[in-house]
């Protein structure tokens, strides 16, 4: 209301300084440079949100990767266990065995984006195409979700009886 009031007021002011003017509307500067950008700002929450929803996507197909990864070696797992692997020890093979996978996908990961950064740099404006938090941020999303995709069939694996996974093969 206060807005729209003074809208009014400095109308009625350019109004009274030249009656022939052909003043549509009067809007401050800063107005101005909102409304230019506000197409900017609509497209970079689009951005953003499909950024989110890639990530999402990629987080689930790693878990279900990982998953089957882990519940493929069922049988492996209960035939160490037969010969007398420690649950901890056996757990312990198939995160590290699945831990390093993730660690060479995360280093091309990098590799590519930083490559890649190059080629977007010129649409950036007041970014860097760099940015260390977010990579750290991704990476640890990643490794987390990768680590519970990895940990939760290899525990379950391990508490099979021996004799039932051996059975099975």
């Amino acid at each position: 209301a206060v807005r729209d009031t003074a809208r009014m007021a400095s109308d009625e002011k350019m109004k009274a300084i030249d009656p022939t003017l052909p003043v549509q509307e009067f809007t401050s500067q800063s107005e101005q440079i909102s409304q230019r950008f506000a197409q900017e700002r609509l497209f970079a929450r689009a951005y953003a949100a499909f950024g989110a929803l890639a990530v999402l996507l990629a987080c689930i197909g790693l878990f279900g990767l990982m998953s089957y990864n882990g519940a493929r070696r069922t049988t492996e797992i209960g035939v160490r266990m037969a010969l007398g692997a420690q649950r901890g020890a056996v757990v312990a093979m198939v995160m590290g065995e699945s831990m390093r996978l993730v660690g060479i996908g995360v280093a091309v990961g990098i590799a590519t984006a930083l490559w890649a950064g190059r080629y977007v740099k010129a649409v950036l404006y007041g970014l860097p195409p760099y940015d260390p938090p977010t990579i750290a941020a991704a990476v640890g999303l990643i490794a987390v979700v990768s680590a519970l995709a990895c940990c939760l069939p290899a525990r379950r694996a391990a508490k099979v009886d021996p004799m039932e996974a051996l059975r099975q093969q």
